[in-house]
């Protein structure tokens, strides 16, 4: 992977509103290959406004915000959304695409209690095929972390011969039942950050690319 094919693609990945697309290939390369930063659109009730960043370190994209769970306490039910919007912007001569995610998480349900985690990965406003199942159930008793590695069923976006915009997503809601539980307990559920160098990342998206 040569250090054109890099800067390339990260001179790609930005909001829809900085499109580079317009500017020379010396404009848009970058001076740093390493810790580029994305910014990342966020909306829904679990993902504090503001707190999302979008880091991008080789052929992968680290989405890196605060906290996301749901914690319910007997006999409610708690649900909480986060969902995130990146613009792809692929300059002329590219193939560019999103082959993986992933993200891990906790969860502790008390007996009479459950959980569930369920993710929806988008282009273009369409929920894409996942190879592996994205979301998860977990019942009374379970108290442990958990780890989720999706591969994901989506065409290449071509752009051999002249640029092309797009918009990547990923739905997450997380839910905490607590109807049956005893008085003193509660039921948790979070998608926790991964330890990376770059600070508390919450989805890793892995990309393929290669130059026409």
């Amino acid at each position: 992977m040569n250090m054109k094919v890099l800067s390339g693609l990260i001179s790609s990945l930005s909001l829809v509103s900085l499109n580079i697309v317009g500017l020379s290939p010396a404009q848009a390369q970058p001076q740093q290959l390493e810790f580029q930063k994305v910014p990342v659109t966020l909306f829904g009730n679990g993902c504090p406004a503001g707190t999302a960043e979008g880091i991008l370190n080789g052929d992968t994209l680290s989405v890196t915000f605060s906290e996301f769970e749901a914690l319910a306490s007997p006999p409610k039910v708690v649900s909480k959304s986060c969902n995130l919007r990146i613009g792809l912007n692929v300059p002329s001569g590219f193939n560019l695409q999103p082959i993986n995610i992933k993200y891990i998480g906790f969860a502790d349900v008390p007996q009479g209690g459950s959980a569930d985690v369920n993710v929806k990965v988008l282009f273009q406003g369409q929920v894409v095929s996942t190879i592996n199942n994205p979301n998860a159930t977990f019942g009374p008793g379970f108290s442990s972390v958990w780890t989720k590695d999706v591969g994901i069923v989506l065409g290449t976006i071509n752009a051999c011969k002249k640029p092309v915009s797009s918009i990547f997503g990923i739905n997450s809601n997380l839910t905490a039942r607590a109807k049956g539980i005893p008085a003193n307990q509660e039921t948790q559920i979070r998608i926790d950050t991964i330890d990376t160098a770059i600070g508390p990342v919450l989805f890793q998206i892995k990309f393929a690319f290669n130059p026409c």
